[in-house]
């Protein structure tokens, strides 16, 4: 048997045991579980596939990197429900920091400006921003209704819609970046990054491997934030109207 096909087996059956000890405790999230795991699957298959094509006809990454941009927009965007053009604000907050930050990394020579190198790059910041751009959006669009009351209060005293929202964006902003900075904070005392891991795996040295974890963290920071400050940005320029009117979503 591969090894291929043995880690393959390996990760099913652990996805089974959790299908089978969910549907046991009656968790409700059987069912979720086993479409997550089938998914995940056909996904990796079909990833690992466009890939190796990618690494054989280099002007495709640029099409894989546009299809991983809009689905993580639609992604983050279904979830922030009630903001007009969610899923158009999600895609800007995600691919401005993450594609910037990217090309950044490519142009100082931290990355070899190769589709082997800076794919995954581009992916996991990618990943980041879609998580803190979630968080961030959710966030803010729920205070929205759950603090209207005292947004209104400010808004009667005299301040102005950026003014009277000021509060819930730096707490919008601080939940999406707080699983980036324990992830930070704890690296190599909790977890071991994927990326470390990877390389490590792959053969690098355990100091090029080092090197380059730091390099994505201390991205994934930047980013993160990036992505937090475009999406309140876009929620703002959504809610406030003429006359300092705040629209609840």
């Amino acid at each position: 048997m591969s090894d291929t096909l043995l880690k393959a087996l390996a990760g099913v059956t652990l996805a089974a045991m959790a299908v089978a000890v969910a549907a046991y405790l009656r968790l409700g999230l059987a069912r979720e579980i086993a479409i997550a795991a089938v998914r995940a699957v056909v996904q990796l298959a079909a990833v690992g596939a466009a890939i190796a094509l990618i690494f054989e006809v280099e002007p495709l990454a640029f099409l894989f990197l546009a299809v991983m941009v809009l689905v993580a927009g639609a992604t983050a965007g279904s979830r922030l429900r009630g903001l007009p053009h969610a899923r158009a604000c999600a895609l800007l907050a995600i691919a401005l920091p993450a594609l910037g930050v990217t090309g950044l990394l490519v142009a100082v020579g931290a990355f070899d400006a190769t589709p082997r190198a800076a794919v995954p790059t581009a992916g996991i910041l990618i990943g980041g921003a879609m998580a803190a751009a979630t968080l961030s959006g959710r966030r803010m669009v729920e205070a929205l209704t759950d603090e209207a009351a005292a947004i209104e209060a400010k808004l009667c005293l005299g301040d102005d819609g950026r003014t009277a929202l000021a509060p819930v964006v730096r707490r919008a902003l601080r939940t999406g970046l707080i699983p980036a900075i324990d992830q930070t904070r704890s690296v190599g005392l909790v977890t071991l990054p994927g990326t470390f891991v990877g390389l490590i795996l792959g053969g690098a040295s355990a100091e090029q491997a080092a090197a380059t974890q730091l390099v994505v963290l201390l991205a994934l920071l930047a980013v993160e934030l990036g992505a937090g400050i475009v999406i309140t940005e876009l929620i703002q320029r959504a809610v406030i109207r003429p006359g300092e009117r705040v629209v609840m979503v």
